[in-house]
């Protein structure tokens, strides 16, 4: 079976914490590159500004999707809209907004939308309404009742069953709850990964059940047999391996 690995690149990482962690819009498109040629279908990136900081700054995404578009053609690029990013809740929506007027080319494909935010209708409402696919962060059980229960589950291009730095038993139990509420087979394309602990036994998982991984240094820094990676590109080529 195939591998559907989607590539996430930096996360909300500090410069430091990896010797290779890419941060300015050059390295993501060099990281971009590699994993491409190592088997990631996609990405998902969060940019960072001069001073390498998270930003939803639109110049500043556009930067970076349109170095990963050059880069990596035809993969699509997924930028995040935490709400931790903008710390307040009508500069978050209002840039998220302004991606509509980014050229084609430096557009985001996707962004992910936390459930667990208070902002998150809003931020799926503002992505949508400028033509951006909405990933839909889940975390927990409660996260996907809401999702369900905004009725916007139709209307998501791709949904993120989230699990957090946890045993790998108690990381499965949440995440099969999570796929039972959802339905099997109905709507969007499901994603399933982990961080920390439970990041290699969720994409195990996800291979088992022909759900699409997620693989990179925001989620895991050890690859499967505990060593730690060299780059992005070795954990991409780890999970086509498995």
């Amino acid at each position: 079976m195939a591998r559907r690995i989607q590539a996430c690149l930096n996360g909300a990482r500090a410069r430091g914490f990896h010797p290779r962690l890419p941060l300015s819009a050059a390295e993501l498109a060099a990281d971009a590159a590699a994993c491409a040629a190592a088997g990631a279908i996609a990405f998902h990136i969060h940019p960072r500004d001069a001073a390498g900081k998270e930003t939803l700054e639109a110049a500043v995404v556009g930067e970076a999707v349109a170095a990963l578009r050059a880069a990596a053609p035809g993969l699509p690029v997924s930028v995040s809209t935490g709400d931790w990013i903008e710390q307040d809740d009508a500069r978050q929506i209002a840039a998220l907004r302004s991606w509509g007027s980014l050229p084609l080319i430096a557009r985001p494909d996707e962004a992910s939308v936390n459930l667990s935010e208070p902002t998150a209708r809003d931020a799926m409402a503002a992505l949508l309404s400028v033509g951006i696919g909405v990933e839909a962060g889940l975390a927990s059980v409660a996260d996907a009742e809401r999702l369900l229960q905004l009725g916007l589950l139709p209307r998501c291009r791709r949904v993120l069953v989230e699990m957090d730095d946890v045993k790998p038993a108690t990381a499965a139990a949440v995440a099969g709850s999570m796929l039972a509420l959802l339905g099997e087979g109905r709507g969007p394309e499901r994603q399933l990964h982990g961080f920390g602990r439970s990041a290699w036994p969720m994409a195990m998982r996800a291979i088992e059940a022909g759900l699409m991984l997620r693989l990179g240094l925001e989620d895991v820094v050890e690859l499967p047999d505990g060593r730690l990676a060299p780059d992005n590109a070795a954990l991409v080529a780890a999970g086509m391996a498995l």
